[in-house]
Formats: structure tokens, C-alpha cells, sequence
């Protein structure tokens, strides 16, 4: 059962990796996303990493976690003004070793979303994203045990 904490233990995980790199991190207090700990950590470090990583050539990196509710359901987001991608490439966002055009300029193989989706799927959820080239993405996420 991740929570607020565990998000914000990625998060100084990150900053030690780059601690030259101006950033805000805005985490909601009191998120509990119910579920096998275990992937759900997963989940949480590779969203997190990735909104890091596509923050990178930004002067100020913000990247927020926090919960809504959409069509009555609780969906968690990272959210984060990066790069972001052109939402008619949103299909091959989860696709295994698929990477988007731009990309190649950052680090990666390509299997971190393919990843994230599976356990949400595992988990009875969805996952989708919401982007726009150099304005940033959100990745949400619903668990059926919510």
C-alpha cells in the first residue's frame, strides 16, 4: 500500500542524482494507493523517473503527484512541465521498446511505461496520458481496488 512517503523516498533518490538540478516537487499529503506494494513501487518509481528524466533540459524541473477523482473513480497523476509528446502519439506510449520521436536524446529502453501499464492492468486499473510537445505530460492511473 504506497503512500505519500514512498512517493517523496523516490523523489530524494532522485535529487541526490542530479542535486545541481533546480526543481519543485509538489507531493498531496494523506495519497494511499491500495494494492500489491511491491509493483505499486514500481509503478510510483517509474513515473516519477520519468518525469525527471524528461525534466532535464529544463531550467526549473516541476513535477507534482496527487489524486483526483474522474467518472467517480479515484485516479492518481504525475504530472510535470518536460518535454511532453504530441497526443497523437499517445498509442505507442505503452508499447514495449517503443520510444517517441525526440526521445532519443534521453536515456532509456523504452520498457518503463510498457511496464507500468501491465501492473495497472494486473491491478484491474487503467492507465493513460495527456501531453503537448515542450509543455509537459500527466500520466494517470486508476486501480480497481479503489
Amino acid at each position: 500500500m504506497p503512500t505519500s512517503a514512498q512517493w517523496r523516498e523516490i523523489v530524494d533518490e532522485l535529487k541526490r542524482t542530479s542535486p545541481e538540478r533546480h526543481h519543485v516537487f509538489r507531493i498531496a499529503d494523506g495519497i494511499i494507493v491500495n494494492g500489491d506494494p511491491k509493483l505499486l513501487k514500481v509503478v510510483m518509481n517509474n513515473l516519477l523517473r520519468n518525469a525527471w528524466k524528461y525534466t532535464g533540459k529544463k531550467e526549473e524541473a516541476v513535477i507534482e503527484v496527487g489524486a483526483t477523482e474522474l467518472c467517480g473513480k479515484q485516479a492518481y497523476f504525475v504530472r510535470d512541465n518536460g518535454q511532453g509528446f504530441d497526443q497523437a502519439d499517445t498509442g505507442k506510449l505503452f508499447t514495449p521498446f517503443q520510444r517517441l520521436p525526440g526521445a532519443e536524446e534521453f536515456k532509456g529502453s523504452g520498457i518503463g511505461l510498457a511496464t507500468v501499464e501491465r501492473i495497472i492492468q494486473r491491478h484491474g486499473g487503467k492507465v493513460w496520458a495527456e501531453g503537448e510537445p515542450d509543455r509537459g505530460a500527466c500520466f494517470y492511473f486508476t486501480l480497481s481496488a479503489d
